[in-house]
């Protein structure tokens, strides 16, 4: 029998996902976090949500990452959309690199100090070990991804073109929010850590409502609400 990861904290499991899920998913504050459990007669301390989101962040993305990525290695990978966030730490410029792939899902986020090809190949290299090699990878001019492909032997299949990667450069506005609300971070470790957590959460409650009538999407939001609250049984 596997040992329950919530076994020695008092409070339930399911107020400790819902403090990880508010924080992660929304982009509010440790203490707009306490504010709004307080709200429900949850009093806990700010500082009791950074170290549930700490402890058991990546534990949630983890679950929510090996349900979504066994089904989509079933389904062709047809097209990737790869771009970098510049992100400053400690006053230091550092690249979150992203893979998005056609329908706004997030694949892959990697962190690194330089922007040259070993950094663009190491990225592509974890990418394509989770989810197989795409038939299309759309991105901008950086001349690092021309030289990682050359060495991964799919250059051809590289398009660039303007406007041809909006569709990861509006990806990035979501972790944009996040990120002001964190008021940045301060080291690079932390940075991928919740840049994973954030991945994982925005791809499990994401839906495109504007291609979906109301009636559908609330039946997509409370299917994943619903898988959401799975997690603690799974």
């Amino acid at each position: 029998m596997t040992k329950s990861p919530f076994r020695y904290f008092k409070t339930s499991p399911e107020i400790i996902q819902l403090a990880v899920m508010m924080y992660v998913r929304f982009p509010l504050s440790l203490r707009n976090v306490e504010d709004l459990l307080h709200e429900r007669g949850i009093d806990i301390c700010h500082e009791t949500v950074r170290h549930w989101v700490d402890r058991f962040g990546t534990y949630f993305a983890h679950k929510i990452r090996k349900r979504r990525s066994e089904g989509m290695k079933q389904s062709p990978q047809w097209q990737w959309h790869l771009d970098e966030v510049f992100v400053k730490i400690r006053g230091q410029t550092h690249y979150l690199w992203r893979a998005v792939d056609h329908e706004g899902e997030v694949l892959e986020s990697f962190v690194t100090k330089t922007r040259d090809k070993a950094s663009a190949l190491k990225f592509m290299r974890k990418a394509m070990k989770r989810y197989g090699n795409p038939k299309v990878v759309v991105t901008d001019k950086c001349p690092s991804y021309r030289a990682a492909m050359k060495v991964i032997g799919n250059e051809g299949r590289q398009e660039t073109g303007r406007h041809f990667n909006n569709r990861a450069e509006n990806s990035h506005l979501p972790f944009r929010r996040r990120e002001r609300a964190m008021s940045r971070f301060r080291r690079m470790r932390s940075l991928q850590k919740f840049a994973s957590i954030h991945s994982s959460v925005y791809n499990h409650f994401n839906h495109q409502r504007n291609i979906e009538s109301r009636a559908r999407f609330k039946s997509l939001r409370d299917a994943a609400l619903l898988e959401w609250r799975e997690l603690l049984a799974a």
